[in-house]
């Protein structure tokens, strides 16, 4: 059975007490987690990390929470994934400050616990649908994650479990260009090395499996980036 690779939420946070409650209550709705305490930590733990959703404190030392948020949103790499500021800051004009810059949400201090984490569920269920047990459907393509079923039009596919989170990745965000390295973070996880060529490999059995030497092939190569679906 193939496993899907939880997501992944950043949090930015000065005050360590918070970061820590916000940590623990991600880790126990089985999300991972990274840290950062400034707004230059978290631009390079993002970097070296690529969330799927970050928790931004607005009041950081250094880089301010509103730039990270800007830097963040004109990335190519980085500006699709949501942002959830906090501050303490209520004024509408505040508010609208941080919708302005490029935050998808935004919660004021002091903060239900049980609120933000149902706004992190909903974002997640909107970025990465697969890992919150979603079906997906591309085409003629459908994915089961919970039961693990693919199907191709009225034939059930056969997909080895690196095939199954490989298809799962580019069914989660189609014509997006992944790179192989995007690929290797999020298919087969941050800690293990595997060469990026591989991803080519597995890439070729999905085809393979997909049925692409009969039908179309919905995966599309882009030389010198990476892979697309669509």
């Amino acid at each position: 059975m193939a496993v899907q690779h939880a997501p992944h939420v950043m949090i930015v946070e000065d005050e360590s007490s918070q970061r820590e409650i916000l940590a623990y209550n991600l880790e126990a709705e089985g999300y991972s987690v990274s840290r950062a305490a400034s707004g230059d930590e978290a631009l390079e733990v993002f970097r070296a990390s690529t969330p799927d959703l970050v928790v931004l404190d607005w009041m950081l030392p250094g880089v301010s929470g509103i730039e990270v948020c800007r830097q963040l949103k004109r990335g190519a790499e980085s500006r699709e994934v949501p942002i959830i500021m906090l501050s303490a800051r209520t004024e509408e004009s505040d508010r609208v400050r941080g919708f302005e810059t490029g935050a998808d949400d935004y919660v004021t201090k002091p903060y239900s616990v049980a609120e933000l984490m149902a706004r992190v569920r909903a974002h997640l269920r909107r970025t990465r649908p697969a890992a919150v047990g979603q079906i997906l459907q591309f085409d003629d393509i459908t994915l089961d994650p919970e039961t693990h079923r693919v199907h191709r039009g009225d034939m059930e596919l056969k997909l080895g479990p690196t095939e199954f989170r490989l298809l799962s990745t580019f069914m989660e965000r189609p014509g997006r260009v992944f790179s192989r390295e995007q690929l290797l973070d999020r298919v087969w996880g941050r800690d293990i090395y595997v060469d990026s060529r591989t991803v080519d490999v597995h890439v070729g059995r999905l085809r393979k499996s997909l049925g692409a030497d009969a039908m179309p092939d919905p995966i599309r190569t882009v030389r010198g980036a990476g892979y697309a679906l669509g």
